[in-house]
């Protein structure tokens, strides 16, 4: 470990005492918001912190240094040094920095930083009429997501409209789509998309469950899918 100069045995810090489908479809309003912020967050701060100390102890007796050689080191007072270790001084980058260069460790590993978290989405799932729909995009407003699970049943279709644009994706079963005057039926696979001003309706066949992505842009925004090209002769267009 090299040695700094010790004109700032008595650091600065020295001085201080440690003091979240529209009816006929998906609801087109606002769901579940995202989570509030964490209350304990504080709380959670102060323990990291707490740890510190302890832990700034046991990596120095693990590397056999001295109060006195890691002052050396790091140009840090021995009682600054001593103080930190004890948690008497609160700990700050302006010391942890040359500490861990001294020790030659992360600054994660003297602090002791949490495991990065769970990344998979956990969302709520919504029960209307029967139908299951979890939400799959987490921001309000905006182009909204949802897998969504049909009972087995046979309901009498019944046409609405409202602003906003859908895109539907059968993922499993069979999908009964009514669209002004068409009546049709999607296999897994299949998509339809569709202007919501225009009246529709959607649900079960009453065969079986079904399955389905929706993708619903309350103020019309689309959802574009990049087909291959047609080919012709060989040479695609």
């Amino acid at each position: 470990m090299g040695s700094a100069k010790k004109s700032d045995v008595h650091d600065p810090h020295d001085s201080a005492p440690a003091s979240g489908p529209h009816d006929s479809t998906l609801a087109s309003g606002p769901h579940d918001s995202p989570l509030a912020p964490d209350s304990g967050s504080g709380d959670d701060t102060d323990k990291v912190l707490t740890a510190v100390g302890p832990r700034l102890r046991k990596i120095r007796k693990e590397r056999g240094a001295t109060l006195a050689g890691l002052s050396e080191a790091t140009g840090i007072s021995v009682s600054t040094l001593s103080r930190l270790e004890s948690g008497g001084r609160r700990p700050s980058l302006e010391l942890l920095l040359p500490i861990a260069r001294a020790h030659q460790v992360p600054l994660d590993e003297l602090v002791g930083a949490p495991p990065v978290g769970d990344p998979r989405v956990r969302a709520k799932p919504i029960v209307r009429h029967g139908r299951t729909m979890v939400p799959l995009t987490r921001q309000p407003g905006g182009l909204q997501a949802y897998k969504v699970i049909e009972p087995p049943r046979t309901d009498t279709p019944d046409p609405r409209t409202h602003e906003g644009y859908e895109w539907l994706y059968v993922l499993s079963g069979r999908l009964r789509l009514v669209l002004a005057e068409h009546d049709v039926v999607l296999g897994p696979g299949e998509a339809a998309e569709f202007d919501t001003r225009v009246p529709h309706w959607f649900g079960s066949t009453g065969e079986g469950p079904v399955e389905f992505l929706s993708l619903f842009g309350p103020q019309g925004e689309r959802m574009h899918v990049r087909a291959r090209p047609a080919v012709k002769g060989g040479k695609r267009e």
